[in-house]
């Protein structure tokens, strides 16, 4: 029935509005003012996140790019290079949004600031140029990129802000698909098994409180239940003690053991993926497949290698 509910359908539901995107009915927040101070606000907001999210030592000043594209044009190593071409999106964006902060400053002055004004157009510029070289740069776990973020500060520029709240939507949407197939391998893995027995109910309840905290803003004052909520449903996750780690000379405490590694992992790629608000669809797969091989050993037994499971 889902499938017959067109993309974007607006409903109130228990009091709060919400609208639809691929089998998610995400809370729905009014978009900022189009004007060029909200989109300076948003730009400097998306840009911090995106700081919070990828590797380190990428947030260089707009005032060193200069520097920062001569050391990418002169590096002939190949690693090297992929990690200098970080550092010049990160100056880039800086630049970026320091200008930005400048033209909504001489708006305020009364000087009319037009979308094909030079300093809007080098801007826009500096968050393309920028979202190119982002594809090269990792999320701070090092497992795969996120080039959705990286491209956040360029739709907020270029686009309506209505159009930039529904391409959040979309993402979220994609996030918490991604959490709801972490969550079912991880129930499928362990359900009817003696290793983690009875896990289930705090996998779920954990994927619930994480789609939650995923779809609320910071400012929401919904946010003080929704972050504890899920702080302490992984909490009450990783917690768990199967009771076959009693015997811990065992085949089955050491399937538990391992098990309970796959929770933790879990946690950690879920919190990943809820704190960006974008799918990981590498790490998403990878866990799953960790998964898959977990319960091939457990069915093979002792002597099938079950020190091959990671």
């Amino acid at each position: 029935m889902d499938d017959e509910i067109p993309m974007g359908t607006r409903q109130v539901i228990d009091g709060q509005p919400r609208v639809y995107y691929y089998g998610y009915w995400i809370k729905e927040y009014e978009a900022p003012e189009d004007t060029l101070l909200a989109k300076k606000q948003l730009i400097l907001a998306l840009t911090r996140r995106l700081f919070n999210h990828v590797e380190h030592g990428l947030n260089v000043p707009g005032a060193r790019l200069e520097e920062a594209r001569r050391a990418f044009d002169t590096e002939t190593d190949p690693q090297r290079q992929r990690v200098k071409a970080g550092m010049l999106a990160g100056a880039l964006f800086n630049r970026a949004a320091e200008m930005f902060t400048k033209l909504v400053e001489l708006q305020a002055l009364g000087v009319e600031v037009h979308p094909n004004d030079a300093l809007m157009r080098e801007c826009g510029d500096h968050l393309q140029e920028a979202l190119k070289l982002g594809k090269l740069v990792l999320h701070r776990s090092g497992e795969e990129g996120i080039d959705e973020l990286w491209g956040e500060p360029f739709k907020a520029f270029a686009y309506p802000m209505a159009d930039f709240m529904k391409s959040r939507y979309v993402k979220i949407a994609q996030a918490m698909g991604a959490i709801d197939r972490i969550a079912d391998a991880v129930v499928e893995t362990f359900e009817g098994t003696p290793e983690l027995a009875g896990i289930a109910p705090l996998v779920l309840e954990f994927a619930r409180a994480a789609k939650a905290k995923c779809e609320t803003l910071r400012e929401d004052p919904d946010i003080f239940d929704t972050w504890t909520s899920f702080v302490v449903a992984g909490e009450r996750l990783v917690a768990f003690t199967p009771r076959t780690l009693v015997d811990t000379g065992s085949h089955d405490a050491e399937l538990a053991s391992r098990g309970m590694r796959l929770v933790r992992e879990a946690r950690e790629l879920v919190t990943h993926i809820m704190r960006a608000r974008v799918p990981m669809p590498k790490s998403t797969r990878a866990f799953i497949e960790r998964c898959d091989e977990y319960r091939d050993a457990s069915t093979r037994g002792p002597k099938s290698g079950v020190g091959r499971v990671a």
